[in-house]
């Protein structure tokens, strides 16, 4: 009966870890609307529901201690609980950039760069992240390799579109020093918007990376 109950929390760890993601992977999206329809009513949603993810987070943290410490799982099952603590982890940061998404709801007034196309980066993370955890789900190991090869794809859409912005930026012409200070701050936007989408990418590899090591005892994508 014990062992029992120790794989069915096993199974309800699983459970509870793809259920956080799909509550990050839904306010990933709610911070990419928000900020493509300069809606602030959903940007605050997003902000606020920050705290619902920390939450899971902890919960999900003091499981993996409690599985850890009162149950001496052996390597397989140790791996598994190990690399979900390590996913958690990840899903809890990509929850803060969804955050910052969010936050740069309130100054986006203007889309100055209309060959900068953020909506079609937000989507490939998100379409990254979501394929990831079926990864983690179904112990599919291939998957996890393509995912590191299509995190280097999202690497150079980010190296693009910063230099989209930049030449942008020095062939622009400006009358008047209000003129300069509101182009650096839609530019600073811009391009911190682009390093957290690019940031999105490398947290849904470490959890590709994790998933490896979980099954296979692969380090390969670990770094």
């Amino acid at each position: 009966m014990a062992r029992q109950s120790y794989q069915d929390k096993l199974m309800e760890l699983r459970e509870d870890v793809l259920y956080m993601s799909e509550v990050v992977m839904e306010r990933l999206r709610m911070g990419l609307d928000a900020l493509e329809q300069k809606d602030e009513d959903l940007a605050r949603e997003v902000i606020e529901g920050d705290g619902e993810i920390n939450r899971m987070y902890l919960d999900l943290e003091q499981d993996c201690i409690d599985l850890l410490a009162l149950q001496q799982p052996v390597a397989s099952d140790l791996r598994f609980i190990a690399a979900s603590f390590k996913i958690i982890t990840d899903l809890e940061r990509i929850g803060d950039l969804a955050t910052n998404l969010g936050e740069y709801t309130f100054d986006a007034e203007r889309d100055l760069f209309p060959d900068v196309d953020v909506q079609e980066m937000g989507e490939l993370t998100l379409d990254m992240l979501e394929d990831a955890m079926v990864a983690y789900d179904t112990e599919d190991t291939n998957a996890c390799r393509e995912l590191a090869t299509r995190d280097d794809e999202l690497d150079h859409f980010a190296e693009r579109a910063s230099e989209i912005v930049v030449r942008d930026l020095i062939e622009r012409e400006l009358e008047s020093p209000d003129e300069v200070e509101q182009l650096l701050q839609d530019v600073s936007r811009l391009l911190l918007t682009i390093r957290d989408l690019e940031r999105v990418g490398d947290h849904t590899v470490n959890i590709a990376a994790r998933t490896l090591y979980m099954v296979e005892n692969d380090d390969e994508l670990i770094y």
